[in-house]
């Protein structure tokens, strides 16, 4: 059996192949600090998101970095803005654990995806000095394990994507496959609606087809709710985003604002005693 590298240890990997839960979060804003703090937290993972948020590459790198800094063990990955194999490799040699990737509707999306992020003989990644290998200091320890290490999460978040999903997991290389709810449900039609019978059966497609190959199946819950996460976990997704940090600080904002009010004005209808 090999044994991890000094350069690249991953926590989420084997929590997945063990068929254990990995329970991350999402970094929306450009801050350092808030990628700091929440992996002081005790996340398994952050994921740097570049598709909907106004992080550009060099705020990646300092949120990567910043993220190390608050606790080596949580993972680092970056939300794609999309299938690009000179996109990839540069957010890989910045030092991430692993990539998710939005939108994949084909498997040839997906052989893009590998080839990006494998070095050869599996793909086709340029080897170069790098954050990631320490700036070419153990660049042989790192270019040994990362492609066992390196986890792949390709996001589900259409009915085409749906639709192909058998033949998206025939192509070898996917570690997890991460569901969109908002955007699975919007391409249904039915968007937001998170019981409605097209996206449960879409929802349930997925998972079973991830089950039947051995393949980890991830959702994110976006909204702060622990139950609904543990809900998910008992119907067997294991790669578990828990909400992402600008809800929860708009969540935390307005529910303790909630409470002040509701007892100031409580207090205020107290007739005055004296």
């Amino acid at each position: 059996m090999h044994s991890k590298t000094k350069s690249f240890e991953s926590t989420v990997l084997p929590l997945l192949r063990a068929g254990k839960p990995a329970i991350g979060s999402w970094v929306n804003t450009a801050s350092p600090i808030v990628g700091e703090l929440m992996s002081q937290c005790g996340f398994d993972f952050l994921t740097v998101d570049v598709e909907h948020s106004p992080v550009d590459f060099g705020g990646v790198f300092g949120i990567l970095q910043a993220i190390r800094s608050g606790n080596p063990s949580c993972d680092c990955f970056v939300r794609l803005h999309g299938v690009d194999y000179s996109h990839v490799k540069r957010y890989l040699d910045a030092g991430v654990n692993g990539v998710i990737a939005p939108l994949v509707e084909r498997p040839e999306d997906v052989e893009i995806l590998v080839a990006a992020t494998k070095y050869p003989p599996e793909g086709r990644r340029g080897v170069g000095f790098c954050r990631a290998n320490k700036y070419g200091a153990e660049l042989l320890d790192y270019v040994e394990g990362v492609n066992r290490e390196m986890l792949l999460a390709i996001q589900i978040e259409s009915r085409a994507g749906v639709e192909q999903i058998e033949s998206i997991l025939s192509v070898p290389g996917v570690d997890a496959v991460f569901l969109g709810p908002y955007d699975l449900s919007a391409s249904l039609g039915v968007t937001a609606q998170f019981d409605h019978p097209d996206y449960l059966a879409a929802r349930e497609r997925v998972l079973k087809a991830c089950q039947e190959r051995g393949i980890a199946a991830g959702i994110h819950v976006v909204q702060p709710n622990p139950g609904e996460l543990l809900d998910r976990i008992a119907e067997g997704y294991q790669l578990l985003a828990y909400s992402l940090d600008v809800t929860m600080l708009m969540h935390s904002c307005r529910t303790g604002l909630e409470t002040i009010r509701e007892g100031l004005a409580g207090s205020l209808s107290q007739p005055i005693e004296g």
